[in-house]
């Protein structure tokens, strides 16, 4: 499976500095983590709501294996609106995510 390694300097903030290690998620895991947040309609099967910040945030959290010491990123943090992580660094994860695993918006929305 691939793997994506990132060293993420200072500037997110001293908590996030390190190596971050991402691999490539299974499609029975991918399909498992995009199900969880679509519902259908249950007599006419048509799509009701899909959560895609949180099919990216639980991609996200799969994919990753390895990160600094501190362990400053959790499924938690990804999913929290409050006290989440920095944007510019849940954007630069997503990206590297999104090139190992395949997700697009389309691809969720159309799962």
């Amino acid at each position: 499976m691939k793997t994506e390694v990132v060293e993420v300097d200072g500037r997110f903030g001293s908590e996030y500095a390190g190596r971050y290690v991402f691999r490539e998620i299974t499609w029975m895991k991918r399909s498992r983590i995009i199900t969880k947040y679509t519902r259908y309609h249950p007599v006419t099967g048509q799509l009701i709501s899909s959560d895609l910040p949180a099919i990216q945030a639980e991609t996200m959290w799969a994919a990753l294996k390895e990160q600094p010491t501190s362990h400053p990123i959790t499924l938690e943090r990804l999913l929290d609106e409050e006290n989440g992580v920095p944007i510019e660094l849940g954007e630069l994860f997503s990206r590297v995510v999104n090139r190992l695993c395949g997700l697009t918006l389309d691809e969720a929305k159309n799962s």
